[in-house]
């Protein structure tokens, strides 16, 4: 269709949950208690490792920003997903689902980031222990961490200007229950070329780039860890990458199945809508879990944080 001069879309309607009033109101409850679960799970990982002097090493200064972005990332969509199960409005201005989509996929892509530096400093703490002090130093650390902040953030801007820079003039019925790049760029009238490029080309290659990145480093870190001699010595090496290497499994799981499919046009909505769960609201409650079930530290600093 032509025209980018035919811009009439002033809001956007989004997908419920589900469209039995009677469940509502359950939906609600129950997504309200998994954003509150959230926000006191990572709230504790962020309360232990400010007030455990034993906590302030690299691996927990990154596991602070992870615990971050896992209160930021679900901060984005639930808020409005609850108010859209209790009054029943799903619309949402432009420029709100404008700023939904800029911060979902800068907080998405920090995480990606992140967990490849995350990745290293693992591989460094068990393949090169004797120099860990000297190369993971603090500045080195602060640097690394505003640099995943910066990367995800100017990706996600570059994908938000050439998504909303499309022409939308026919359907406003965005098929998920938040603003992603998929589902706004599908209800488009002009050609979407330029932003599905830039989303397989930029997004493609930073995000294969994070992923081999904590891909090799795995790779060097297993194979360290089976050249240790003593079955304890194995168990320590292991215990101290296990949690991230289980929140690493858990993100990409999700997010492959989020974004990269085969395009069809006999994908279930519902479907689309329950791994767009699983990615946005799920994954960052496992994560505190995650780390205070499998790391004795952080049990420990929680214990002593909660017991005063």
């Amino acid at each position: 269709m032509d025209g980018y001069n035919l811009t009439t879309v002033t809001h956007f309607i989004l997908a419920g949950l589900s469209d039995l009033p009677e469940v509502r109101c359950p939906l609600f409850v129950v997504f309200a208690v998994i954003y509150q679960v959230t926000l006191v799970g990572n709230g504790a990982i962020l309360l232990a490792i400010g007030m455990e002097k034993k906590l302030r090493t690299p691996m927990y200064y990154f596991l602070a920003n992870l615990s971050l972005l896992d209160i930021f990332c679900p901060s984005t969509t639930v808020p409005k997903m609850l108010d859209n199960l209790l009054t029943g409005n799903h619309s949402i201005s432009f420029l709100g689902c404008a700023l939904q989509l800029y911060f979902l996929v800068a907080l998405a892509g920090t995480e990606v980031f992140l967990l490849a530096v995350m990745a290293y400093d693992r591989y460094v703490a068990i393949c090169f222990p004797l120099r860990y002090i000297l190369i993971m130093t603090k500045a080195r650390c602060a640097q690394l961490a505003a640099g995943t902040w910066v990367a995800g953030f100017l990706n996600s801007l570059l994908h938000t200007v050439s998504t909303f820079h499309l022409s939308f003039c026919k359907s406003n019925q965005v098929n998920q229950y938040y603003c992603d790049i998929p589902p706004v760029v599908a209800l488009s009238c002009s050609s979407t070329y330029l932003a599905e490029m830039l989303v397989l080309v930029v997004g493609g290659v930073s995000g294969i780039g994070a992923f081999l990145t904590t891909f090799i480093s795995y790779v060097y870190i297993i194979s360290t860890i089976l050249k240790i001699q003593s079955v304890e010595g194995k168990r320590k090496a292991f215990s101290t990458c296990a949690s991230h290497l289980l929140v690493v499994c858990l993100f990409y799981g999700t997010a492959i199945f989020t974004y990269i499919r085969p395009s069809s046009s006999h994908h279930s909505p519902d479907r689309d809508r329950l791994i767009g769960m699983l990615y946005g609201v799920i994954t960052p409650m496992l994560n505190p879990m995650i780390y205070s079930l499998r790391n004795t530290e952080v049990k420990g600093a929680l214990s002593r944080v909660l017991c005063h």
